[in-house]
């Protein structure tokens, strides 16, 4: 049976269009998590979801990659990597894209008993039509052990 350690939710937007960010190919920032491992067994597993919303008035399967790391700087490591493509819009046409991932990260080194995620957003170089991000938008981590 796991252990329950910790967990936090990183809340960038909580309502629909409250912000406006538009999504570029600089990976931007939108979470960041720090998770206590204090009594941890052996095998520690952190488990994450995250939610955004696009919105554009044109699209043609726009794709847009999310990345999760654990930890902050050169040394962080990608644990989880993940594109969606967002619906064929007409031109003028309002499109509005809700998406929920979620992913794991399984033994990770926790030598100071906490750890760091930051989850980040982007669209692929060549991308004409940049969406915009609007919110809602959250990113959630649990971490447990046996």
């Amino acid at each position: 049976m796991g252990k329950f350690l910790d967990s936090q939710i990183s809340q960038n937007a909580s309502f629909r269009n409250s912000i406006a960010i538009p999504v570029t190919t600089t990976p931007a920032l939108f979470g960041t998590l720090g998770l206590s491992t204090a009594g941890a067994g052996p095998n520690i597993r952190v488990e994450f979801t995250f939610t955004a919303t696009l919105s554009t008035l044109a699209a043609l399967l726009t794709p847009v990659n999310v990345e999760v790391y654990r930890g902050t700087g050169p040394g962080r490591v990608l644990v989880y990597s993940g594109q969606i493509t967002l619906p064929v819009a007409g031109l003028g046409v309002a499109s509005e894209t809700v998406f929920t991932l979620a992913g794991a990260d399984f033994n990770p080194p926790s030598p100071s008993d906490f750890l760091i995620y930051q989850s980040f957003i982007s669209i692929p170089a060549g991308i004409v039509i940049l969406p915009t991000r609007t919110g809602p938008e959250s990113f959630f981590a649990a971490a447990y052990s046996n």
